[in-house]
């Protein structure tokens, strides 16, 4: 039993990908903005086509904001884990006495050890009161994991909203005068040539305007 419990736990959670489903889709910036930003300025060094390439799974593990975000997540799921775990543990101990204490008294009826019906049947009751509190126990601990997977996914989902529109703030300062026509997110190609990717560029001014 709690085995599934921390494994339904450990589904629910981890299919969120806590550490790395940042999903990002950069576009380039207005043209009317103003280019106001103190970085300095990004050069992409391909000539055919006015475009640029960032790779965001780059982005994601050297920008400090995501380094941060993800962070965050982990110790928001450990604590979790740890909590869940902590009050299985106690369910799974006070279950394994009820099943001592049925067993108990399984025996004892078979070998006539009570003195009257009504001592056996208040045995017996106490048996049922106690397994439909182990069941309403149960149920809470399901209402717990639904609660703490439910709780990190909004702080994933929310992380990840500002973390999108940090790098987008920044592409659309970067390219206010619309010098490049396409910034392409690198998980999209099938193939390129070099020249085009200002990847690393991009991580260091965002992490330059992240720490002021």
């Amino acid at each position: 039993m709690k085995r599934d419990l921390i494994q339904n736990v450990v589904n629910s959670v981890l299919a969120t990908a806590v550490v790395v489903l940042f999903v990002l889709h950069f576009t380039c910036g207005s043209k009317q903005a103003s280019k106001s930003c103190a970085e300095p300025q990004i050069q992409a060094s391909g000539e055919l086509m006015p475009i640029a390439i960032v790779n965001t799974d780059s982005i994601l593990l050297h920008y400090t904001l995501a380094v941060e975000a993800s962070d965050k997540l982990m110790t928001q799921y450990e604590a979790s884990m740890v909590q869940l775990d902590t009050k299985v543990k106690a369910f799974q101990k006070e279950y394994e006495t009820f099943q001592k204490d049925v067993t108990d008294f399984q025996r004892k009826v078979e070998a006539g050890a009570f003195l009257s019906r009504e001592r056996a049947e208040s045995e017996q009751s106490k048996l049922q009161k106690k397994e439909q509190q182990l069941m309403s126990k149960q149920q809470e601990l399901e209402n717990l994991r639904q609660k703490l997977s439910a709780d990190l996914m909004n702080n994933q989902a929310a992380l990840t909203q500002q973390l999108q529109d940090s790098v987008q703030a920044f592409l659309n300062e970067y390219n206010a005068d619309g010098h490049l026509h396409i910034i392409i997110n690198d998980a999209v190609l099938l193939n390129k040539v070099s020249g085009y990717d200002i990847t690393e560029e991009v991580i260091e001014a965002l992490n330059k305007r992240y720490t002021k």
